[in-house]
């Protein structure tokens, strides 16, 4: 399948600290059987190189982006966010990539879902690897509600 009805994108960075959220949820979301017309992918720092070549907008229907997002709660809180929410230029990855307008300009044939985790530490420039307590905790939450999005339940996705 070239194009999938579904991508589940991770971005981040593992080597500061809770910037690998993301790429920690898309690993538990790939030990899980999902339909063959999701596509979960560790994007890592590259997301706003590449992941526009990923979709097609006749074909894919539904974007999901899995990344930290500072808004002002307590570490490890999820929430999500629709293109709609995102001021422009308030989503910009770590390279300062700033991914509103892209995601912009695909909103209205592509439903884009942003799952953000309140960080609690992302040391710049030093290296940290590792997530702190609060954000591994919040891997689980982040790993449901991308099923709920996709329509399976947890119960259905069988691990590999």
């Amino acid at each position: 399948m070239l194009y999938p009805d579904t991508v589940v994108v991770g971005c981040g960075n593992t080597l500061f600290g809770d910037d690998g959220f993301g790429p920690a949820v898309v690993e538990e979301l790939q030990k899980l059987t999902l339909p063959d017309s999701v596509k979960v992918l560790d994007a890592g720092l590259g997301a706003p190189h590449f992941v526009f070549t990923l979709l097609d907008e006749e074909k894919t229907k539904r974007l999901i982006i899995i990344d930290i997002a500072e808004f002002g709660a307590e570490p490890g809180t999820i929430t999500t966010f629709a293109v709609e929410d995102l001021p422009p230029g308030s989503y910009r990855d770590a390279h300062s990539w700033d991914l509103t307008e892209p995601l912009q300009r695909i909103k209205d044939s592509i439903d884009v879902t942003i799952i953000g985790c309140q960080p609690k530490s992302v040391p710049s420039p030093d290296f940290e690897i590792g997530l702190t307590e609060e954000v591994q905790n919040a891997i689980p939450k982040a790993v449901d509600l991308v099923l709920e999005l996709i329509g399976v339940e947890n119960g259905t996705a069988i691990n590999a």
